[in-house]
């Protein structure tokens, strides 16, 4: 039961036996822990700094990111509006192109319609006057096959000739 009544003795020497651990744990052990407290307190301030900074260059960027894919749409936007006005303009200008240029066929076919037509006119003309003259010829043969005929013909032309 000694150690439930502590003589003085006993508290005396378990006193100094505990200051001379305090002292030699103070001397050797307190300061590499307090130095190993303080390294890893700056170790993980500066983690906390540096993702801090991290979290803003992600936040900068996600805002840069944001910006220039902005800017590709509004580029992209240009590029359509661009496309669709020159789109717009070729099938304009060719419009204008086929309509002059079918302009310039018809007025082309009209004139050849009218040539054609000039032509066969006048070759229905021409053979219309070859036919007349031959059937003319072959009634001035037929007629003037002999002398009298010939004769009574002359006369009544003279008669014409006479009183126009």
């Amino acid at each position: 039961m000694e150690l439930v009544k502590p003589e003085f003795g006993l508290i005396f020497w378990m006193s100094i036996s505990f200051l001379i651990v305090v002292f030699l744990m103070r001397k050797f052990a307190w300061g590499p822990i307090l130095s190993s407290l303080k390294e890893r307190e700056t170790s993980i301030s500066d983690a906390l700094n540096a993702a801090k900074k991290a979290k803003e260059e992600v936040a900068n960027m996600t805002a840069e990111n944001e910006r220039i894919l902005q800017e590709a749409r509004n580029e992209r936007d240009v590029l359509l509006r661009e496309a669709r006005e020159t789109k717009d303009q070729i099938i304009n200008e060719s419009r204008a192109k086929a309509q002059v240029e079918g302009d310039r066929l018809i007025t082309l076919a009209r004139e050849a319609i009218t040539n054609e037509k000039m032509a066969a006119i006048t070759d229905l003309k021409n053979q219309v006057a070859y036919l007349s003259i031959e059937i003319a010829e072959k009634m001035i043969r037929q007629k003037l096959s002999n002398d009298e005929q010939q004769k009574a013909l002359v006369q009544e032309m003279l008669k014409d000739v006479k009183m126009n």
